[in-house]
């Protein structure tokens, strides 16, 4: 009773429901009208374009100036190379031998470039003449045409604009020098084309659109920008730092870095932001309106199924319950109205009830059935107690192979019945001490059919019914009943297929004394792959050995069950035979 009356506290009345409801809407639409207003203030949005532009300006300095240390360092790398300094030497002092020194030069570069991020890399002689080139842009540095090098006595690397045919390049100059004599220079070569112009724009937009223009004297090499755009810049120039108006298009202007008479420069128009702020403000506007109809529709809807719907709700849970006798889930409280939240209990509690009495049911098919099993194993004293070490050395397998637990329960229960199918095989057949003959012999195989069909009314028994059925399945497609192959076969099936044949050869049978674990296993092993599952003899293998060592069991003639203990780690091998009976069985 008290349950119930805390449950009733917690449901709101119809009357505060359609309060909150109301004031809720109204809340929401002042809310909607005032942010996108007060965000899409014009002057804000101006100067959020000049800001994301100058930071945008800033991040590309630090990284243009890391780029360059490191473009410097690469550059030294390859001006000291050893192999490529006695090239150089070689090609200029010893004509006899150029053609090998262009040779080596060729390699040693080519190996120096798949380390750079460079379009193209080149050495030169002294004079200028390109001697070797390699990289993706290496058709504009033909070897013997010749590179005018700026500053002939520069000593460092530095950083210079070189035209090569109708392509431009910023390329990093370094000299190599044998002795403190000039031997000739090293260029590593970047395009700046309008594939290196739309990169850096890339790296550059982060709230707004940013454009990217490469000028050389004046004129427009590059650019991520549209054409009409380019003309324009073409046409009329840019400020380093500033603004300029395109065509009644204001845009902000940086300029990112210049190199001898080549600059790059980043634009962002003001004017395009706005203009986009202003559009997604009408938008917002129109939105606002059709949001108010809509939220004004919806709360009517609302107020109309507010009771209906949480009925409908709660009779299709129970009728799902019903169909599918999933009684495991309480029956939730819709939390809209004192009244269906206690008819929710009412129904709940007789679910209760029918969840109780179907697992006292299941309980009792259960001892039924385990009854069956240790009847059935009780029938022949060689094999009492086979169930249940079957079973046991199942899950033990199972949890090897890392199953899931319902796999393993699963299993568990499923080894256990997997021979109650010999309930309806004769004692004659199955106490027979010797050889069995063809026709008793397709008695036994039709024990897996058998205790399929006795378990299959019983529905929650329905995923055993496969362990049961297939567990004499072998791989090979040899097995029965039905001759199943490799992935045909269930894995629980399998696992239980090992851990009968294992319980099978390891103890004693009216036809023979049990033999050793080293033994079983080496028959597993001979036959892994065709009469058993790999995999799953593999984690019968990794299994400790106590759990592979059945109890000590007395014989019938009264002496003492043979010793299973294993000598030592379990070796896979293979053996010369194995006993159809024993797995059969």
């Amino acid at each position: 009773m008290n349950v119930l009356t805390a449950r009733r506290s917690r449901a709101p009345r119809l009357f505060a429901k359609i309060l909150g409801a109301s004031f809720a809407v109204i809340a929401a639409v002042l809310m909607a009208v005032w942010v996108p207003l007060t965000w899409q203030a014009r002057e804000r949005l101006a100067g959020a374009t000049v800001t994301n532009l100058e930071s945008s300006q800033g991040r590309f300095v630090t990284q243009e100036a890391r780029r360059q240390r490191e473009q410097y360092l690469r550059a030294q790398a390859v001006a000291e190379n050893s192999t490529l300094k006695a090239a150089m030497d070689t090609y200029q002092g010893e004509r006899s031998h150029a053609s090998e020194a262009r040779n080596t030069l060729q390699g040693e570069l080519a190996k120096l470039q798949k380390l750079m991020d460079v379009a193209a890399l080149a050495a030169t002689d002294s004079n200028g003449v390109i001697l070797a080139s390699v990289g993706a842009r290496s058709r504009d540095w033909q070897p013997k045409s010749r590179v005018v090098v700026r500053d002939p006595d520069a000593v460092d690397p530095v950083d210079a604009v070189v035209m090569r045919g109708s392509q431009t390049y910023l390329a990093t100059v370094v000299p190599s020098r044998l002795k403190n004599d000039l031997i000739g220079w090293f260029f590593l070569a970047l395009p700046l084309d309008d594939d290196y112009a739309r990169q850096l724009a890339r790296d550059l937009s982060a709230d707004t659109r940013t454009d990217v223009a490469v000028i050389i004297d004046g004129r427009v090499v590059a650019g991520s920008m549209p054409p009409h755009l380019r003309d324009n810049v073409q046409r009329t120039g840019l400020p380093e730092n500033g603004s300029v108006t395109f065509d009644n298009e204001e845009f902000v202007v940086r300029r990112l870095i210049g190199v001898d008479t080549a600059a790059v420069y980043a634009l962002s128009s003001k004017s395009a932001a706005i203009l986009a702020a202003t559009s997604s403000i009408a938008w917002v506007l129109v939105l606002i309106g059709i949001g108010a109809l809509v939220l004004a529709a919806i709360a009517s809807w609302w107020l109309a199924t507010t009771l209906a719907s949480p009925i409908h709700d709660l009779t299709r849970t129970l009728a799902d319950m019903a169909a599918k006798r999933a009684f495991d889930q309480p029956v939730p409280a819709s939390g809209v109205s004192l009244e269906l939240d206690a008819l929710a209990e009412t129904f709940d509690a007789l679910r209760s009830a029918v969840q109780l009495a179907e697992a006292e049911s299941e309980a009792t098919y259960l001892g039924v059935i385990g009854a069956l099993a240790t009847a059935l194993d009780a029938r022949d004293p060689y094999t009492s107690g086979h169930s249940e070490r079957v079973a046991t050395l199942s899950v033990a397998i199972g949890r090897k192979m890392q199953l899931s637990e319902i796999d393993i329960e699963t299993l568990r229960l499923g080894a256990l019945l997997h021979d109650i199918g010999k309930i309806g095989v004769s004692d004659s057949v199955l106490r027979k001490p010797g050889t069995l003959t063809a026709d008793e012999f397709e008695q036994i195989k039709r024990h897996p059919l058998l205790g399929a069909r006795i378990l299959k009314p019983l529905r929650f028994l329905s995923a055993h019914l496969a362990i049961v059925e297939l567990h004499h399945e072998q791989p090979d497609g040899r097995g029965y009943p039905h001759g199943l192959r490799a992935d045909q076969i269930p894995l629980l099936a399998s696992v239980v297929r090992v851990a009968d044949a294992f319980d099978a050869i390891t103890t004693a049978r009216a036809y023979r004394p049990a033999r050793s674990a080293t033994e079983a296993m080496a028959e597993l092993w001979s036959h892994a792959g065709t009469g058993f599952e790999t995999r799953v003899v593999q984690a019968l293998a990794a299994i400790p050995e106590a759990l592979l060592v059945p109890p000590p069991l007395a014989r019938p003639d009264g002496g003492a069950a043979p010793d299973l203990a294993l000598p030592g780690a379990l070796v896979p091998f293979r053996a010369k035979v194995i006993v159809a009976r024993e797995t059969a069985g």
